[in-house]
């Protein structure tokens, strides 16, 4: 299995800030057409996880621009341009398995 390991594990900010968070993967998560199964996730206490990012860069919509993802292969990077006090929250990344099998999308 992929292992994806994000540091910071956890970050201190202030509003306006910029935040970068970043995901690692013990292999690579872009298929040769160079799509990249993984996906970033915002979780409030007490709700269900909200996805942001998926193919590593494409943001939902109704997702604030200041959320963005990049990366290729095993390193990615959710940034937050300028953080707002209700983006509090726990981030975290997550392979989306292709091929039709499986969609990690909570």
């Amino acid at each position: 299995d992929i292992v994806l390991t994000q540091t910071p594990e956890s970050l201190a900010v202030s509003p306006g800030d910029r935040v970068t968070i970043n995901c690692k993967a013990s292999e690579s998560v872009t298929s040769s057409a160079g799509t990249s199964y993984l996906a970033w996730y915002q979780q409030k206490p007490s709700q269900a996880p909200k996805l942001l990012i998926y193919y590593a860069s494409t943001r939902v919509s109704r997702i604030p621009a200041r959320f963005s993802g990049s990366g290729s292969r095993t390193d990615f990077t959710l940034t937050i341009s300028s953080v707002q006090a209700d983006d509090a929250a726990d981030y975290y990344c997550q392979q989306e398995v292709h091929g039709g099998i499986r969609k990690q999308h909570n």
